[in-house]
């Protein structure tokens, strides 16, 4: 995981999980204080590059339109859409 602190506190972070056939799921987190500023550029351009250099095939699963834009500006293309769906039980 990577982070970015300011004043001690966790502004930004990005991972990845290991998914089967060797993807990368990455998923990037902003405060909401600190967002526009470019932190989820930032951690999420070095966990693509994390990913592709463990021999990872990056995936980023983009739903809202500032994640969309982060996604585009790393070069990510959009190849489908996905689905949730939660059953009150």
């Amino acid at each position: 995981m990577f982070v970015v602190r300011e004043h001690g506190q966790v502004v930004a972070a990005a991972g990845y999980r290991a998914w089967p056939s060797r993807t990368a799921h990455i998923a990037v987190l902003t405060a909401p204080g600190a967002r526009g500023r470019g932190l989820a550029r930032v951690t999420g351009s070095v966990t693509v590059a994390h990913a592709l250099a463990a021999g990872l095939l990056p995936q980023w699963c983009a739903r809202s339109p500032a994640s969309r834009r982060v996604a585009a500006v790393l070069g990510f293309e959009e190849l489908g859409s996905q689905l949730s769906v939660e059953i009150a039980g």
